[in-house]
């Protein structure tokens, strides 16, 4: 679910697009890869429908700095435009306030413009853009 439903966007796909799989592994295995590592070692929340999963959404927390990030918010593509990702987002930070946040960070890719609007409307401010470098070495 949550590798289809950032197929459309995800930059490890422009990546293949522009150099190709990386050493053999294509941007759904790099993903594939990615998410073993989520569901070991972050925060994770799931939205179901009746038995479907609908949503999901990842995280971390710096305790020190009462700060989370928010690394994965992911709609099934048949349940997007339905409020899922919004509802997500606002469990993410409630559960992560819970845990004693008072911060959260998250990023996006400039041409996501559903989920920055989404952002934008649930009250984050843009401070910085980021442009990712890529060379074989």
């Amino acid at each position: 679910m949550v590798i289809d439903s950032f197929e459309p966007i995800t930059w490890f796909k422009k990546l293949d697009v522009q150099i190709g799989p990386l050493n053999g592994r294509d941007w759904r295995m790099r993903w594939q890869a990615r998410m073993s590592q989520v569901f070991e070692k972050q925060i994770v929340l799931v939205g179901e429908t009746g038995d479907s999963l609908a949503a999901m959404s990842s995280g971390t927390i710096d305790q020190d700095a009462a700060l989370a990030y928010i690394d994965l918010l992911a709609v099934d593509r048949q349940f997007q435009g339905r409020g899922y990702g919004k509802e997500m987002l606002q469990g993410m930070i409630q559960h992560m306030k819970n845990l004693g946040a008072q911060y959260v960070y998250l990023d996006c890719l400039t041409d996501n413009d559903t989920a920055n609007a989404l952002y934008r409307a649930e009250g984050f401010t843009e401070v910085a853009r980021q442009i990712r470098w890529f060379r074989k070495i």
